[in-house]
């Protein structure tokens, strides 16, 4: 049985990775794709969703641009691991698809309603397009099945001391998520800092075929990295639906900072001192190995016969 998706995302590399395995797998029925102004402006995050679904010749998934800054704070890209681009290093060539007329708040309204079974509701960039569809269209939410994110963490980030990047862009967002009553699955650093390409993987992937060629092309300009590899944090959020089992989780309630030197942490109240209930299933670790070979798997299974190819940029 297909998984029904409206994946909110801002492609970015990591994102390239996930939307390379969502569009080519029989198990997701991807019913949207939304941007949102994250890892580059949302000019350029909806450019990059567009040269994926003429990639992989998927015209038939719709595109909707999404929010271009935060609720409240100012917009700040993280240009400097994705590339100016966010996507650099590979040519799409000229583009086959493109985005709907609907806005990213109105296509997912209307796909939700349209839907005759709940949505499974993606999201790995900034959550701003979803608080939005929360306050605009908050009766929407009883037609969601649940929101797994990437996001978020309990042990420290990536862009403060205490701060994981989605949420800290725009961390009012974030916190109208949490608080919504919506089943969450929260995908934080936790985990994602240890579901990596490793160094061996990253040195073969160019040769299994040509999305493996693109995919080892963008990944050279991304600038995240851990000792062992680069990470696939966005990714996590396709794994875990179809291998929950390689996770251990735990469900906590989950404040979200958004004032003060602490803005964007994503505060666990693990002793349940403050909470006596919970609004999260978040994923505390992860068979990183297993993700590892999963993930080189699933490109092996992408048919080149499929793809619109390019070619390396200069």
């Amino acid at each position: 049985m297909t998984i029904p998706i409206i994946f909110d995302t801002d492609p970015g590399i990591d994102d390239a990775a996930a939307l390379s395995i969502l569009l080519t797998n029989s198990a997701f029925d991807v019913r949207l794709v939304t941007t949102v102004a994250g890892n580059v402006s949302v000019d350029k995050t909806t450019l990059n969703a567009l040269k994926l679904t003429h990639y992989f010749n998927r015209q038939d998934v719709k595109v909707a641009r999404g929010a271009e800054k935060p609720l409240v704070k100012p917009f700040k890209d993280a240009a400097a691991i994705h590339g100016e681009s966010g996507m650099p290093g590979y040519d799409f060539g000229a583009l086959s698809t493109q985005t709907i007329a609907d806005e990213a708040v109105v296509a997912m309204h209307q796909t939700i309603q349209a839907s005759h079974e709940p949505i499974t509701l993606v999201a790995v960039g900034a959550f701003t397009n979803i608080a939005m569809l929360i306050q605009r269209f908050p009766d929407d939410l009883q037609k969601i099945e649940r929101l797994v994110i990437m996001g978020g963490s309990l042990s420290g980030g990536n862009l403060t001391s205490v701060a994981e990047f989605n949420v800290f862009t725009d961390p009012d967002a974030a916190k109208i998520v949490f608080e919504s009553g919506l089943s969450i699955t929260m995908l934080g650093l936790d985990v994602t800092e240890k579901a990596v390409l490793t160094t061996d993987s990253l040195a073969t992937l160019a040769q299994i075929n040509e999305t493996g060629r693109m995919l080892s092309a963008l990944f050279d300009h991304y600038a995240d990295h851990t000792g062992t590899g680069k990470p696939m944090h966005d990714v996590n959020t396709l794994y875990y639906l179809l291998h929950p089992e390689k996770y251990q989780m735990r469900d906590i309630w989950i404040d979200v900072v958004t004032s003060g030197p602490a803005i964007g942490a994503t505060v666990g109240d693990i002793l349940q001192s403050t909470h006596d209930t919970t609004n999260t299933h978040v994923a505390l670790d992860i068979d990183g190995p297993a993700f590892n070979a999963w993930f080189l798997l699933m490109v092996a299974q992408i048919d080149d016969a499929n793809i619109n190819a390019g070619k390396l940029e200069k």
